[in-house]
C-alpha cells in the first residue's frame, strides 16, 4: 500500500446538444464567472472515458486537472453525486492555508503540506484569487505547555516551514493585542482562502483543457462490462461500467475514486477492501459577533496535546471578515450530518459494527465527554477561549456553521493520520486506484497531492 490522499470534486459541462444517453450536468459559475464551454476529450464520447474520477471535492478536481494537463489526448471524466461542486468537506472547512508545522517529519502530511502551501499561494496569484497571509500564533498559556511548544517549533524547522520564530509575551501583544500567553510560535506563512473558490477554479481549468464533469451522478454499481451488443467495441475498449442510482451509466478503462466520506463504501462497491472505515466527526463552529471581531487579527491556536486526537478550539479569521471559533469534535450520526440531530441508521450501524470506534471511545473517553459537553453548553467553550482572549464573553458569540470530517479509523481504534491510497486485485481491482484517506491539511496540500496521484495513475495504469 502506498500512502497518499483523499476525496474529489467535479466541474460541470453543458454540451451544445446536451449529453448523449440522457446525461445532463448544469454548469455553475465560479464566483460570478460563467463556465467556459469545452469540447472535451478528443477520442471518446461523453459516456465513454479513458479515466473516470469518482467524487467532487478539491483534491479530486486538482487531480483531474493534473491528469488532463499531463495527458491531454486522454478523455477524462469526473462524476459528482451532488448538483454542485465542492459542497461537502471542501465547502465546510476552516479555509486555513496551513504551514506544515504539526506533522511528523518525513511524513507525507508534512512534505505535501509544505509543498502544497507554496503551490496554493502561487496558483492564487496566477488566477487572481483573493487570500490573506495573516499568519498564526500557537500560544502557550500555561507553563506546562512550553516544553511541548518548543518541541513543536523544532518539528516545524525539520519540516522546512518558512519564517518560524519563538516569541515572548511582549511580541505576542504586538501581533495579537488582546491575546494573553507566556510564549508562542509565530507562523507568518499561514494564510486563509476560500477553498471552494479554489476548487471551482480547478474545475474550470479541467474543463478548458477538455475534461467532462457529470453532476447529479451518484454511483451505485461498478462492474465489468458484459459482451458488447451489435459488435460494438465499447465493452472491450472501456471494460468498466459505472452505474448511478437512476440507472444511467458510463464506461471507462480506468477509475480513480476520491469519495471522501464515502471512500470505504465506494471501495467495497468495486469489490476492494473497505478498510480503513470512515467515521464521521462533526465540528461545530461559533461566530464572534461583528462588533467584537477587532479582538482577533490572525489565526490563534492552542498548543496541541498528543494525548488527544484533535487540535482543540482555535480562532480563525475568514475571507469575509468574520471570525470562527472552534471547532469541537463530536461523532456525527450521519455522514453528511451538519446538524446535531441529523441521523442515518445505516451510518450509525456502520460506525458501531464495522469500525474501531468503540476502542477509540474507550481510549479517549474523557476527551469525548468533554467535547460533547462543550457542544451543548456555550459557556464551556467560552471558558476555554478566555484562556487566550479574556475579554470574550458568552454574549459576544453566536452558534455558527459546522463541517463533517471523514476520519479514517482502523479496527484497533487508531486514527489513520497520513494520506493513503490503494488498489485491489482482479479485473476491476487492477484498473482502479482508491484515494482512501486525506485528512487535514488535504485542501492546503491539494495541488501537491494531485501530482502524486497523477504519478501513481501513470505508473499503475501504464498511461
Amino acid at each position: 500500500m502506498v500512502p497518499a490522499l483523499r476525496y474529489l470534486s467535479g466541474a460541470c459541462r453543458r454540451a451544445r446538444g446536451g449529453f448523449p444517453g440522457g446525461f445532463s450536468a448544469a454548469c455553475r459559475p465560479a464566483q460570478g464567472r460563467p463556465w467556459q464551454l469545452c469540447q472535451g476529450g478528443r477520442r471518446a464520447s461523453t459516456r465513454s472515458f479513458d479515466v473516470v474520477i469518482i467524487g467532487g471535492g478539491i483534491v479530486g478536481l486538482a487531480s483531474a486537472r493534473a491528469l488532463i494537463l499531463r495527458h491531454p489526448a486522454l478523455s477524462i471524466g469526473v462524476l459528482e453525486k451532488e448538483k454542485d461542486l465542492a459542497v461537502h468537506q471542501t465547502g465546510h472547512n476552516s479555509g486555513v492555508i496551513h504551514s506544515g508545522i504539526y506533522y511528523k517529519p518525513e511524513s507525507l502530511k508534512a512534505k505535501l503540506c509544505v509543498q502544497g502551501a507554496a503551490l496554493i499561494y502561487e496558483y492564487c496569484n496566477q488566477k487572481g484569487i483573493s487570500y490573506k497571509q495573516c499568519g498564526k500564533l500557537i500560544v502557550a498559556v500555561e507553563q506546562e505547555e512550553i516544553p511541548r511548544l518548543q518541541a513543536l517549533y523544532e518539528r516545524g524547522l525539520q519540516n522546512g516551514v518558512q519564517g518560524l520564530r519563538l516569541i515572548q509575551q511582549e511580541d505576542i501583544k504586538k501581533k495579537e493585542p488582546y491575546c494573553r500567553g507566556l510564549m508562542a510560535i509565530d507562523c507568518p506563512y499561514t494564510g486563509i482562502v476560500d477553498y471552494r473558490q479554489v476548487a471551482l477554479s480547478f474545475a474550470q481549468d479541467f474543463q478548458e483543457a477538455g475534461g467532462f464533469v457529470l453532476t447529479n451522478f451518484e454511483v451505485k454499481d461498478i462492474e465489468m462490462a458484459k459482451e458488447s451488443p451489435s459488435g460494438s467495441k465499447d465493452g472491450t475498449k472501456y471494460p468498466i461500467v459505472i452505474r448511478n442510482t437512476k440507472g444511467e451509466e458510463v464506461q471507462c478503462q480506468y477509475v480513480v475514486t476520491c469519495a471522501g466520506l464515502y471512500s470505504d463504501r465506494i471501495s467495497e462497491l468495486s469489490g476492494c477492501n473497505p478498510d480503513p472505515r470512515i467515521v464521521p466527526f462533526r465540528g461545530d463552529y461559533l461566530l464572534l459577533k461583528p462588533e467584537k471581531c477587532y479582538l482577533v487579527k490572525g489565526n490563534i491556536y492552542p498548543v496541541p496535546d498528543s494525548r488527544f486526537p484533535f487540535l482543540g478550539v482555535h480562532f480563525t479569521p475568514r475571507m469575509d471578515g468574520s471570525i470562527w471559533l472552534g471547532p469541537n469534535a463530536v461523532l456525527a450520526f450521519k455522514r453528511e450530518g451538519y446538524k446535531p440531530f441529523d441521523f442515518s441508521a445505516r451510518d450509525v450501524m456502520d460506525v458501531i459494527m464495522k469500525s474501531g470506534l468503540i476502542k477509540l471511545v474507550f481510549q479517549n473517553f474523557s476527551y469525548g465527554i468533554n467535547e460533547m459537553y462543550k457542544a451543548c453548553f456555550l459557556s464551556a467553550t467560552v471558558k476555554h477561549l478566555q484562556k487566550f482572549i479574556p475579554e470574550i464573553t458568552v454574549s459576544d458569540i453566536l452558534r455558527g456553521p459546522a463541517g463533517v470530517r471523514a476520519q479514517a479509523l482502523d479496527r484497533d481504534g487508531n486514527l489513520v493520520e497520513d494520506f493513503v491510497f490503494d488498489g485491489g486485485v482482479g479485473d476491476i481491482g487492477n484498473r482502479i486506484l482508491h484515494v482512501r484517506n486525506a485528512p487535514s491539511p488535504a485542501a492546503t496540500s491539494s495541488l501537491a497531492i494531485s501530482v502524486m496521484i497523477a504519478d501513481e495513475v501513470q505508473q499503475k495504469f501504464k498511461l
